[in-house]
């Protein structure tokens, strides 16, 4: 069973999905015949650096435009929803920047059997650890945490390796209907759309495993049956 996953690392309920999925497919009798792949999204494809910095705050309050209260108050509710999963959200340390080479970082990992290991490693220095994934440095540094080489992906960062990939991903997701993340795409005919509860992506994980069981074939001599041929016994 092929799953695919869209999300960008500062989608807070990215990561809660990517839990709460977690959750569902450790207990799937099949998990081992599960492939996972992670697909690029950007929410905010023209996030520029803000000068000086700004808080996680007042750039949600700007983009829903409301006051930076109610921003932080949009935030802490989600950060007690991530609670739910066992995750500690600080959104008071998280800062902005644009995710394209964070993306760019996981695609390099899934070369190396890392990506998925890339993406929860990301997503920890965003929401919990204040780091800055925007930084190329800090990129490095994630990316040797998880056994990348450190070299070469300060190497792969400063050419345009992978870019079209990340690309080739957010166009994917237009032809596959996405209008949010995260968004989950299994063999390519079922969808869920948003972080749901675990037991959603059970249902799914169920039924789509119901439909790939091999058919059992029974023989015997009592039953009798006609070959395409005409004859029958």
């Amino acid at each position: 069973m092929n799953v695919e996953i869209w999300s960008d690392v500062v989608c807070p309920f990215c990561y809660i999905g990517k839990r709460r999925f977690e959750k569902a497919l450790e207990a799937f009798p099949g998990k081992d015949k599960v492939t996972v792949t992670w697909k690029s999204y950007q929410l905010d494809p023209d996030m520029q650096p803000k000068p000086g910095g700004q808080s996680v705050h007042a750039y949600l309050a700007q983009r829903k435009g409301v006051s930076e209260a109610e921003g932080k108050q949009m935030n802490d509710y989600m950060a007690n929803m991530a609670k739910e999963v066992g995750l500690d959200y600080d959104f008071d340390k998280a800062i902005i920047n644009n995710t394209l080479n964070a993306h760019r970082l996981i695609h390099f990992a899934k070369e190396h059997g890392q990506q998925d290991a890339m993406k929860e490693r990301l997503f920890a220095a965003y929401y919990t650890q204040g780091q800055d994934i925007g930084d190329l440095e800090t990129l490095a540094k994630l990316g040797e945490e998880v056994g990348l080489d450190g070299a070469a992906i300060k190497q792969m960062l400063a050419s345009d390796d992978f870019k079209e990939a990340v690309q080739q991903d957010i166009y994917e997701a237009q032809q596959v209907g996405v209008r949010g993340v995260p968004f989950y795409v299994f063999n390519r005919k079922y969808a869920v759309s948003g972080a749901q509860p675990t037991e959603v992506f059970q249902d799914v994980l169920n039924k789509v495993w119901e439909e790939e069981k091999p058919l059992i074939m029974t023989e015997g001599t009592a039953g009798g049956s006609c070959s395409v041929d005409g004859v029958c016994d």
